[in-house]
């Protein structure tokens, strides 16, 4: 198994770093604030703590879980050349927090002409970035319990091999996946949050996930 570098320590870096640890895998957790290193050593027990650019240094396959208005710079943080031909799970959202949800809808800083992970892919053309996790709430991103149907995450990305990277994790973390293609497919990936995110809003209801359904 490969070495997992989660670079963002927030929730949703805590879950998937547990996640990726419950299943085995060898794990260092990444943030630039040293403050949060002794509360990471407990939130996420069994992780190796470190800041972004050790942690892109350290894993084979990295996680990118920070707040989407800050990817880009964290990336560059981390270091370019640490990222250099590794796989790049993207489960960041460009959700706009200065602009409060309308009737809970929330606002993005893209456009629906142009993903937050297609300006990463082009900014970091080197990395193999994989769009996951994005479409979820962070309770539901391991293993999620919905009796006898497995939910749908869906990815994109333009490098194949990465991409069954991700499937392999995916299936060890309880999904369906759906391959949706090469990265513009990101445009209508990640709006699917902002479609998640209404009934938590409006119905403080978040413990649910996407079905695609076939015949």
């Amino acid at each position: 198994m490969k070495k997992i570098g989660v670079i963002g320590s927030g929730i949703v870096g805590q879950v998937l770093a547990n996640g990726f640890i419950k299943h085995g895998y060898k794990v260092m957790i990444g943030t630039n604030d040293a403050a949060k290193h002794e509360t990471l050593k407990t939130k996420v027990s069994g992780a190796a703590i470190g800041n972004f650019e050790q942690t892109a240094k350290y894993g084979e396959l990295i996680v990118l879980a920070v707040k989407g208005h800050a990817a880009l710079e964290v990336l560059k943080k981390a270091g370019k050349p640490n990222l250099n031909g590794k796989t790049v799970i993207d489960a960041t959202n460009p959700i706009d927090e200065k602009t409060a949800p309308d009737n809970g809808v929330l606002h993005f800083f893209t456009n629906l002409n142009s993903s937050l992970m297609e300006q990463l892919q082009q900014a970091i053309p080197e990395a193999n970035f994989v769009k996951s996790f994005s479409c979820v709430g962070n309770a539901l991103m391991v293993n999620p319990y919905f009796g006898t149907t497995k939910p749908t995450m869906f990815i994109c990305g333009n490098h194949d091999a990465a991409k069954a990277e991700v499937v392999n994790i995916l299936d060890q973390f309880g999904w369906d996946v759906e391959d949706m293609g090469k990265a513009e497919a990101a445009r209508a990936i990640e709006p699917l949050c902002i479609l998640w995110c209404i009934p938590g809003f409006i119905k403080n209801q978040w413990m649910h996930a996407f079905k695609l359904l076939k015949k």
